[in-house]
């Protein structure tokens, strides 16, 4: 009896506008989610049945059903929220993470730092991040994004740079005196560099004009700091010369003697190279470095390779994911570099709880790269993706789904007042 159909076709109205309903109060439920992306219920009908075979037309359907709950994968705002630790995507890719179930894969990126080290979500799983050499450079080599609480060890200064301007128009009348350096030299500085243990020295150079274009230099440290030196007198730990063409720039440098043995148990005869700026006799254009110009001594910058022993105290991403570690002894290192990962199919991923999606047949295998590569979104530092839920809109599908469930009780009623008046006629 073709009334009875209209029964079951309104039973599978209120079922697949009950589910509606709860896609949209998951929705409402998870407006403050990180990274959250709202679904949508997507309606089919059933299978009609057909009045006059494949002629087509005269087809009475036989009601609706839910064929797909697809994720809007639009872009969430991006807020700042000052935390070192949060980062937020903007555009294409989730966060990799793994875990006691595996990898996963999201879009919340509020993470922090482990009692070990490890940056992990709210529920401990850990992001995953191409790793750094010994030099900082990052490799094309995924692991999970650590800092190591060890102290850093020291390093021994290898090569110390001077950019000077040595003053052309002194005469050449001083004969340099280690006794008296001071008014035995035409110029003096004082630098800084680090032996094999991390311990501070200060070396002072002493300048020299020795004859037109040419200077004579020597380096000399407290008595005390060098390996069989005299507290209270200088020792010389490296000596040399340099010289300039005619229109002031560096045409040669060269490193006389050099004896840096610095006490203390560090080691003897460190190489340490005296860099003076691009002579033209090595290949240089004598353009950067020392030069001598007609105008007072002085040292215009320096800058040398060692450190001291040194823990961290700060750590930092910058806007590509990179993770930089600040050291007390003033050093930073590239630790590591966030990793994304790209879907052909981002839609059909798994929803597995906690902010978290797996990969799925359809959804194809994630492909890792750095941000901004390829297609993939930028990292955001100190900012979070916000849910994409617009509760108006979601309030508004509310009262579009309720008047549908209220429209199929409404069939169902009727069909039943109908049978009813079926049961009377006997009467």
């Amino acid at each position: 009896m073709g009334i009875l159909s209209s029964l079951y076709t309104g039973v599978s109205g209120l079922a697949a506008q009950g589910e509606a309903l709860g896609v949209i109060g998951d929705n409402i439920a998870n407006a403050n989610t990180v990274g959250f992306k709202a679904s949508r219920a997507e309606f089919q009908d059933i299978i009609s049945k057909n009045l006059k075979g494949i002629l087509g037309g005269n087809q009475i359907g036989r009601g609706v059903k839910i064929g797909a709950v697809n994720p809007i994968l639009i872009q969430g705002n991006v807020d700042a929220t000052e935390k070192v630790t949060d980062l937020a995507i903007s555009g294409d890719g989730y966060f990799k993470v793994k875990g006691s179930d595996g990898e996963s894969f999201t879009r919340d990126g509020s993470f922090h730092f482990d009692r070990e080290g490890h940056l992990v979500t709210n529920d401990n799983q850990k992001v995953q991040g191409f790793m750094t050499d010994e030099k900082g450079n990052i490799l094309n080599k995924l692991g999970d994004i650590k800092f190591p609480r060890a102290m850093i060890p020291a390093k021994g200064t290898s090569e110390l740079k001077l950019d000077l301007n040595l003053d052309s128009r002194v005469e050449p009348t001083k004969k340099f005196n280690i006794e008296d350096p001071y008014s035995t030299s035409h110029y003096s500085t004082g630098v800084e560099m680090y032996d094999s243990q991390g311990n501070k020295h200060l070396v002072s150079f002493f300048f020299n004009k020795v004859a037109d274009r040419k200077w004579e230099y020597k380096g000399l440290v407290d008595g005390k700091e060098v390996t069989g030196g005299e507290a209270g007198k200088l020792a010389e730990v490296c000596s040399g010369k340099l010289e300039f063409t005619v229109d002031g720039k560096l045409d040669k440098q060269e490193l006389v003697d050099s004896n840096f043995n610095f006490s203390g148990g560090a080691l003897q005869n460190q190489k340490i190279k005296l860099n003076f700026g691009d002579a033209i006799s090595e290949g240089g254009k004598g353009l950067e470095g020392t030069k001598q110009y007609g105008k007072g001594s002085d040292l215009i910058s320096w800058n040398q390779n060692g450190a001291a022993a040194g823990t961290i105290t700060g750590l930092s991403f910058s806007d590509e994911g990179i993770l930089t570690a600040v050291y007390s002894n003033g050093q930073a290192a590239d630790l590591a570099q966030i990793s994304l990962a790209k879907f052909e199919n981002p839609e059909a991923l798994f929803k597995v709880g906690n902010n978290r999606l797996k990969e799925s047949r359809d959804s194809g295998g994630p492909s890792m790269g750095s941000p901004g590569a390829a297609g993939r979104g930028k990292i955001y530092a100190k900012s979070l993706e916000r849910s994409t839920v617009d509760i108006a809109t979601e309030f508004v599908n509310m009262i579009q789904n309720q008047r549908g469930f209220q429209a199929n009780a409404k069939t169902i009623t009727t069909t039943d007042e109908l049978l009813n008046e079926v049961i009377q006629l006997k009467r």
